[in-house]
């Protein structure tokens, strides 16, 4: 076996006992580049160990003993190489040509055992994604009875006044009723680190169910209360509960799920959300619960997933992420793991942790004030927070919480069973992208939807624009409608939720959340409160104004947005320290640290 020594100079030493898969002769000039990473310092990861910019150069062969010497590419780099090698203390095999590698099918065995999917670790996706679904359900539950709800004020407004309620005053309500649950959201998203920090990823959901009752009471009451206030007052709650939700699932699924399917299970986060708009939209119908009699037991249904999610989160683990680097409880964490992994065999996720938590101990506390502050945080920040907008000012709301006024005046004859018709293709493509997005990775599936919805509002818009003149063009309206729904669920819907956890390690990352979460909740509140305006003004070209957004997002993300598919928290910290390096001289060391755990500056 070869163990891994510092040696001194330039140059790591390589002492090895004759072993059954000796002879080094057979590689007497080995790269050991196993890294896509153009990073000059070592990397230890899944038990590898690679020197992007060394050779191992065999000096003896002939003797019971070899020493091999890893040497890096140029001498001005030694000094950084050497601090970055002060740490690694591994054991190396080498191997006959004709022999198969144990290191290699252990590295299969590993990359094998890191993919599998076990019972543990979908019961605690599924309790999670509950909120997710919350967040939904209360998105789209206010879309199909409007005209119902509408009546409904109007006639308290009579019966407390004496009076019908003047037009423009019940579309301000109507607009408060729709708005305010964003509202809640922004303060729910800015509320994230107060909770996951202190009280864990887990235990922060189960409590955040307090709000779901009590906004169900709230919404379920109003109309025997005849207080449009209470519906109004209910949405609020329900969005600081959405709100919270945002942050918490998608930082606990990123926490628990293996690098190579953190994306795949991240998009469940968006299917969760979806699967809660189309089951709004469907219980929505008239003759379900969107009449004049059931519309309370529609929007307090959000109390039964609420009570399901308390169920099953006690039986769910912490985040393993929580326990080693908040918590230090290895032991906990370990057990954890075997569980989510169905393996006794995590060293090397233990080992990816604690190189973190050797970060975290080198970085102070990064606070939401210090997050904006630090110029080292400024790359990552800004995508985090222009991949949230290009969600919200893609116009994927504005179908959402309007779908049903939208099919009206396309001159569609069943307005709502299009509206429900959208949340199935809604659902389906995110089905879609759970299976493409390890595949072809997150930056391509995100421009290939903003540019995708950038067409289908240009069509949609011409098809509005002319369809009094040609009434066929409904049905194009509708196909429209269905491709930017498509479209959106391919990249601009899953993606911004689970990049935000890639983009941060775990000092900043909650705070990242907050202002992620803040970003996309006040986008959703300027979407939701202003487009009835905007389209009373623009009519059918309203689209138009979200084209040139789309367009927009398009081509920030194809410059700045980098590709995460496949890599650690530590690797893309490490691509963003890269960038920051060049101007090393104007930071502080801790805050070099702070993006990954083996900075070379």
């Amino acid at each position: 076996m070869h163990r891994v020594q510092q040696g001194s100079g330039a140059a790591v030493s390589v002492t090895s006992t004759l072993s059954p898969y000796r002879t080094c002769s057979s590689i007497t000039s080995v790269p050991l580049s196993a890294s896509s990473q153009s990073e000059r310092s070592w990397r230890n990861y899944n038990n590898r160990l690679t020197a992007p910019c060394g050779t191992v150069n065999t000096l003896d062969t002939g003797h019971s003993e070899e020493t091999c010497t890893l040497t890096p590419a140029s001498q001005e780099e030694d000094e950084p190489w050497i601090k970055s090698t002060s740490f690694i203390h591994r054991e190396l095999t080498f191997q006959r040509r004709d022999r198969p590698h144990p290191f290699t099918s252990n590295l299969h065995s590993m990359e094998s055992n890191r993919q599998h999917v076990t019972v543990q670790l979908m019961v605690a996706v599924g309790a999670a994604v509950i909120g997710s679904l919350q967040f939904g359900y209360n998105t789209g539950v206010i879309n199909a009875p409007q005209k119902t709800i509408e009546e409904f004020i109007n006639k308290t407004w009579y019966e407390r006044y004496n009076d019908r309620i003047h037009e423009n005053t019940l579309t301000t309500l109507w607009a408060v009723s729709v708005s305010i649950f964003s509202v809640g959201g922004i303060f729910g998203s800015f509320s994230v680190g107060l909770f996951v920090n202190r009280l864990g990823r887990r235990n922060s959901m189960l409590i955040a169910n307090v709000l779901a009752f009590i906004a169900a009471a709230l919404m379920g009451f109003s109309k025997l209360a005849a207080s449009w206030e209470m519906l109004i007052l209910g949405r609020l709650v329900v969005g600081l509960y959405s709100g919270l939700s945002t942050g918490f699932v998608p930082m606990y699924v990123g926490e628990i799920a293996p690098t190579s399917l953190r994306g795949a299970l991240g998009t469940l986060h968006q299917l969760g959300i979806v699967i809660g708009i189309l089951m709004a939209q469907i219980f929505g119908i008239d003759a379900i619960m969107g009449n004049a009699t059931m519309w309370p037991f529609l929007l307090g249904f959000t109390f039964i997933p609420a009570l399901i999610q308390c169920a099953m989160l006690p039986f769910c683990p912490e985040s393993p992420r929580f326990l080693l680097i908040n918590q230090n409880e290895e032991n906990k964490a370990k057990s954890v793991l075997k569980k989510l992994r169905g393996t006794d065999d995590v060293g090397a996720d233990i080992q990816e942790m604690k190189e973190e938590s050797r970060q975290m101990m080198r970085e102070k506390k990064v606070t939401i004030f210090e997050l904006f502050r630090s110029p080292i945080y400024r790359q990552p920040l800004i995508i985090a927070v222009m991949l949230q907008l290009s969600q919200q000012f893609s116009g994927i709301n504005a179908v959402f919480y309007y779908s049903t006024s939208i099919f009206t005046k396309a001159g569609v004859a069943y307005p709502v069973y299009a509206t429900i018709g959208a949340g199935v293709v809604n659902t389906v493509f995110t089905i879609v992208s759970l299976f493409v997005v390890e595949r072809a990775g997150r930056r391509s599936l995100h421009l290939t939807g903003l540019m995708g919805m950038a067409v289908s509002a240009v069509v949609m818009t011409i098809a509005m624009a002319l369809t009094e003149k040609y009434p066929n063009l409904s049905y194009v309206s509708i196909v429209a409608i269905f491709v930017f729904v498509a479209f959106f669920e391919i990249g601009p819907g899953p993606i911004p939720w689970f990049i935000v956890a890639e983009l941060f390690s775990q000092g900043p990352r909650p705070s990242a959340f907050a202002v992620a979460g803040f970003s996309n909740w006040t986008a959703n509140f300027i979407v939701g409160m202003c487009f009835q305006y905007v389209e009373q003004l623009t009519g059918p070209y309203v689209f138009i104004i979200f084209t040139v957004l789309l367009l927009i997002f398009f081509i920030f993300t194809y410059f700045k947005v980098p590709e995460t598919k496949g890599r650690t928290f530590d690797e893309i910290s490490a691509g963003f320290r890269q960038n920051a390096s060049s101007g090393a001289e104007k930071y502080a060391p801790d805050e070099l640290n702070a993006l990954g755990a083996d900075s070379q500056l």
